[in-house]
């Protein structure tokens, strides 16, 4: 009988990252168990073996998600070699070395999630999984109605053939797009493309989970029906809503 849990599985609970990225880590000998380096990757990890990357030991850690209200004017980077300001600098400390998972440009706000658990990212950002993603975009002129049908047909741009899942006029300038697959910043790609500029882009759902009344800067844990919700495994749950949380003190 086998013990303890599969290399990678628990490399991805130490967020070291998916467990595709471990496989990577594993095969080019980066990987050290009890002192030795290790290439089997159907090694098993029991309690008290000791586990290195680089050299450096990693340990599990619990698995944390949070729903972040990214807003307007912050990157999502850690770091930015250009001073500006980042959406680390609204979270707690204790919620600073979680990894964001896929991002919002600067203009952008809405629903980010963050987590250490490198396998739920993966199921997020994967194509295969198609996680929708709701915004809602005001632009600024109205939209022509024949755009909005050529948005789900698709636009031919640099980045290739994009296109959106669903779309709803809200207003003349204001409508709900819906994302499955998301090239770089494709919703303003889409748009200025077709000769409009977004003057306003807010993500309020990923999966089945809701930005609802989360403030900007503000951020909820997540328990496991909303995790589920995430990804969309939760059954019959009503629309859940993160509770928010205040933001921490300067």
């Amino acid at each position: 009988m086998n013990e303890g849990v599969r290399l990678n599985k628990f490399l991805a609970s130490c967020a070291v990252g998916s467990r595709r990225k471990c496989d990577e880590l594993i095969q080019a000998g980066r990987v050290e168990v009890n002192g030795s380096p290790c290439l089997n990757m159907g090694t098993r990890v029991a309690p008290g073996d000791h586990v290195r990357v680089d050299g450096k030991r990693v340990v599990a850690r619990e698995p944390v998600v949070v729903a972040f209200h990214k807003p307007r004017g912050l990157v999502c980077t850690r770091e930015d070699e250009l001073g500006r300001a980042t959406i680390y600098g609204l979270l707690p400390q204790s919620l600073r070395a979680l990894h964001h998972v896929g991002r919002l440009d600067l203009d952008s706000e809405g629903l980010l999630i963050l987590t250490n658990d490198g396998d739920l990212s993966q199921q997020l950002m994967h194509p295969s999984k198609s996680v929708e993603k709701e915004y809602l975009v005001t632009a600024n002129q109205a939209f022509q109605n024949e755009h909005l049908d050529q948005f789900l047909e698709g636009v031919y741009t640099s980045e290739g053939k994009l296109k959106a899942k669903a779309i709803e006029r809200l207003s003349p300038r204001r409508i709900k797009v819906v994302l499955d697959h998301g090239a770089k910043r494709q919703i303003r790609v889409m748009f200025e493309q077709l000769g409009y500029q977004v003057t306003k882009l807010l993500r309020v759902r990923i999966g089945g989970l809701w930005l609802g009344d989360l403030e900007p800067g503000r951020f909820a844990i997540l328990n496991k029906l909303e995790i589920g919700m995430l990804l969309g495994t939760a059954e019959e749950a009503p629309p859940k809503r993160p509770k928010p949380r205040k933001k921490p003190r300067a």
